[in-house]
Protein backbone atom coordinates (compact mmCIF):
# COMPACT_ATOMS: atom_id res chain seq x y z
CA UNK A 1 0.00 0.00 0.00
CA UNK A 2 1.28 3.45 -0.77
CA UNK A 3 1.75 6.00 1.84
CA UNK A 4 -1.44 8.02 0.50
CA UNK A 5 -3.78 5.47 0.77
CA UNK A 6 -2.37 4.58 3.96
CA UNK A 7 -2.51 8.10 5.28
CA UNK A 8 -5.89 8.67 4.55
CA UNK A 9 -6.89 4.79 6.24
CA UNK A 10 -5.19 5.89 9.24
CA UNK A 11 -6.43 9.29 9.74
CA UNK A 12 -10.21 7.78 8.87
CA UNK A 13 -9.81 5.02 11.32
CA UNK A 14 -8.34 8.07 14.15
CA UNK A 15 -11.61 10.05 12.97
CA UNK A 16 -13.75 7.53 13.76
CA UNK A 17 -12.54 6.09 17.11
CA UNK A 18 -12.22 9.81 18.53
CA UNK A 19 -16.02 10.13 17.29
CA UNK A 20 -17.00 6.67 18.92
CA UNK A 21 -15.32 6.45 21.79
CA UNK A 22 -16.66 8.86 23.95
CA UNK A 23 -20.25 7.28 23.26
CA UNK A 24 -19.03 3.80 24.15
CA UNK A 25 -17.34 5.19 27.57
CA UNK A 26 -19.61 7.52 28.81
CA UNK A 27 -23.08 6.01 28.55
CA UNK A 28 -24.04 7.00 32.13
CA UNK A 29 -24.76 10.74 32.78
CA UNK A 30 -21.56 12.77 34.01
CA UNK A 31 -22.76 13.56 37.87
CA UNK A 32 -20.08 16.09 38.90
CA UNK A 33 -20.62 19.87 38.71
CA UNK A 34 -17.10 20.34 37.85
CA UNK A 35 -16.54 18.08 34.86
CA UNK A 36 -20.21 19.33 33.42
CA UNK A 37 -19.01 22.86 33.44
CA UNK A 38 -15.45 21.75 32.12
CA UNK A 39 -17.03 20.00 29.12
CA UNK A 40 -19.70 23.20 28.66
CA UNK A 41 -16.90 25.54 28.41
CA UNK A 42 -14.80 23.38 25.70
CA UNK A 43 -16.32 23.78 22.80
CA UNK A 44 -16.34 27.69 23.32
CA UNK A 45 -12.60 27.35 23.78
CA UNK A 46 -11.88 25.59 21.32
CA UNK A 47 -13.84 27.87 19.00
CA UNK A 48 -12.18 31.21 20.10
CA UNK A 49 -8.84 28.93 19.87
CA UNK A 50 -9.23 28.75 16.52
CA UNK A 51 -10.74 32.22 15.64
CA UNK A 52 -8.58 34.75 17.62
CA UNK A 53 -5.55 33.50 15.42
CA UNK A 54 -7.51 33.41 11.99
CA UNK A 55 -8.18 36.70 13.42
CA UNK A 56 -5.05 38.44 13.77
CA UNK A 57 -3.02 36.83 10.85
CA UNK A 58 -5.72 37.10 8.23
CA UNK A 59 -5.50 41.45 8.12
CA UNK A 60 -2.49 43.42 7.04
CA UNK A 61 -1.87 45.04 10.41
CA UNK A 62 -2.69 44.52 13.78
CA UNK A 63 -4.02 48.13 13.83
CA UNK A 64 -6.67 46.77 11.85
CA UNK A 65 -6.96 43.34 13.45
CA UNK A 66 -7.41 44.81 16.92
CA UNK A 67 -10.02 47.61 15.70
CA UNK A 68 -12.40 44.39 13.55
CA UNK A 69 -12.30 42.54 16.58
CA UNK A 70 -13.45 44.94 19.20
CA UNK A 71 -16.23 46.01 16.55
CA UNK A 72 -16.77 42.07 16.07
CA UNK A 73 -16.52 42.14 19.93
CA UNK A 74 -18.68 45.43 21.01
CA UNK A 75 -21.68 44.39 18.79
CA UNK A 76 -21.88 40.42 19.31
CA UNK A 77 -21.79 41.80 23.42
CA UNK A 78 -25.20 44.08 22.36
CA UNK A 79 -26.75 41.13 20.73
CA UNK A 80 -26.29 41.88 17.20
CA UNK A 81 -26.20 38.52 14.76
CA UNK A 82 -23.55 37.14 13.49
CA UNK A 83 -24.51 38.62 9.90
CA UNK A 84 -23.82 42.38 11.06
CA UNK A 85 -20.88 41.27 13.10
CA UNK A 86 -19.11 40.10 10.29
CA UNK A 87 -20.05 42.74 8.15
CA UNK A 88 -19.64 45.41 10.49
CA UNK A 89 -15.90 44.02 11.41
CA UNK A 90 -14.54 43.13 7.47
CA UNK A 91 -15.80 46.68 6.72
CA UNK A 92 -14.19 47.72 9.91
CA UNK A 93 -10.79 46.40 8.39
CA UNK A 94 -11.49 47.42 4.75
CA UNK A 95 -12.11 50.80 6.17
CA UNK A 96 -8.29 50.73 8.06
CA UNK A 97 -6.84 48.80 4.72
CA UNK A 98 -7.92 49.71 1.59
CA UNK A 99 -10.01 53.18 2.29
CA UNK A 100 -7.03 55.33 2.60
CA UNK A 101 -5.01 54.09 -0.55
CA UNK A 102 -7.94 54.24 -2.74
CA UNK A 103 -8.66 57.57 -1.38
CA UNK A 104 -5.47 58.41 -2.21
CA UNK A 105 -5.53 56.80 -5.53
CA UNK A 106 -8.33 59.29 -6.61
CA UNK A 107 -7.26 62.65 -5.69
Amino acid sequence: MSYIPAAILVTALVTYALRTLPLLVLRRDIKSPWVNSFLYYVPWAVLAAMIIPAAFLSTGSLISAVLGIGVALVLSWRGQSLFVVAVAAAVTVWVCEVAPGFLSALS
